[in-house]
């Protein structure tokens, strides 16, 4: 099953996915990369600051090692001077150590960006099985990483052979040198070196970032069903939606019922169509729908308005041309004014107890 779900994951990633995937702590990273920044980062500053450093601290070690003989048997004078050299060594080699450290810091940060993952710290007791060990170890990402070892073996050994063969008559030479310059001397020749070795880093480096990029890529694929499921959990089932859109209507229906009896009249089809009337001369401009439904709905309406004994005045016509165009809460369009107003004029009459022919009415469609 597992390995059919590998072979459908054709699609790539959600941003939901990657956004789980970096809790997790799962960003592409390259030890390449800061491999070779490091390295990089080192020799220059071997290559830039060796030679200064290296004589001030040629120069801290000749004056610690040069005591008196009242200082060298004084226990309570030995430790705060070393102590002092300590600390002034780790001084003199804070420019180095800072550059190698902010290297260190930023190359991951350039592929994959910052992360922090408490989920990522935690143990995986699974990694300890032995089975899953030896299947690891004949993988084809562990062939890969062998390769990507005996490549980066192979071009250190051939920079540093030519290195070595091109600076052996300075190397040979430093034993003439006294040894406050011949120790600068090595530290440059060292800083040079990685600088050399660093380029063919950078190389491999250039390679494996596109391919890390490729390989964290493909894990993160989805398959369509991933992708179904995940639209599911984020926007809710088509099931749910449609139970919620059917609560909604009937909430909606409810309300509408209850402005039925406030209606002052409900014109009909008479059985398809029914549209409840209400205008207020004091606060509307012009009538306004408070109910419409057709079939079962209009029906209700009906029913509703037997109850609480709105008129009901059948005008086909009118009923269609309302039900289709106005909603409800809308006013009713300049077109209707006239047959509205006939039939709200007839509705009053009655009210009062006259006894007026009933309008004709008609309207266009």
């Amino acid at each position: 099953m597992a390995e059919n779900d590998a072979q459908e994951r054709t699609e790539q990633a959600t941003p939901k996915r990657l956004e789980e995937a970096r809790k997790k702590g799962q960003i592409p990273r390259s030890r390449d990369l800061s491999t070779a920044a490091v390295t990089l980062v080192g020799g220059a500053a071997l290559y830039l600051l060796g030679g200064q450093i290296t004589g001030q601290m040629a120069e801290m070690m000749r004056r610690s090692l040069a005591l008196s003989r009242d200082e060298a048997t004084d226990a309570s004078h030995m430790l705060p001077a070393l102590g002092q050299a300590a600390a002034e060594g780790l001084w003199l080699s804070a420019p180095v150590l800072g550059a190698i450290t902010l290297a260190a810091i930023i190359a991951p940060l350039a592929l994959g960006g910052w992360s922090f993952s408490g989920q990522a710290m935690m143990p995986q007791f699974s990694r300890m099985n032995p089975i899953e060990g030896v299947k690891r170890m004949f993988a084809l990402r562990s062939l890969i990483e062998l390769t990507k070892a005996m490549a980066k073996f192979g071009v250190v050994a051939i920079i540093a052979a030519i290195v070595l063969w091109n600076d052996a008559t300075t190397l040979m030479a430093l034993g003439r040198e006294p040894l406050q310059q011949a120790i600068g001397h090595a530290v440059q020749i060292s800083g040079k070196a990685l600088l050399l070795i660093s380029a063919g880093l950078l190389i491999i480096a250039g390679i494996d970032v596109p391919y890390q990029l490729w390989q964290y890529a493909k894990q993160m694929r989805m398959s369509r069903e991933e992708i179904r499921e995940e639209y599911k959990e984020s926007e809710g089932s088509p099931e749910v939606k449609g139970r919620i859109r059917q609560l909604q209507q009937q909430l909606a229906r409810q309300r509408m019922m209850q402005e039925v009896p406030k209606a002052d009249v409900v014109v009909t089809n008479p059985t398809h169509f029914a549209v409840a009337l209400k205008y207020d001369e004091k606060r509307m401009r012009a009538p306004i729908v408070v109910a419409k439904g057709a079939d079962e709905i209009a029906a209700k309406i009906r029913e509703v308005a037997g109850e609480h004994k709105v008129p009901i005045f059948e005008a086909p016509p009118l009923a269609r041309v309302l039900f289709r165009n106005v909603d409800i809460g809308d006013e009713i369009p300049a077109t209707l004014y006239i047959a509205v107003a006939q039939i709200l004029t007839y509705v009053f009459q009655l009210k009062v107890g006259q006894k007026p022919p009933r309008p004709d009415i008609a309207v266009q469609e």
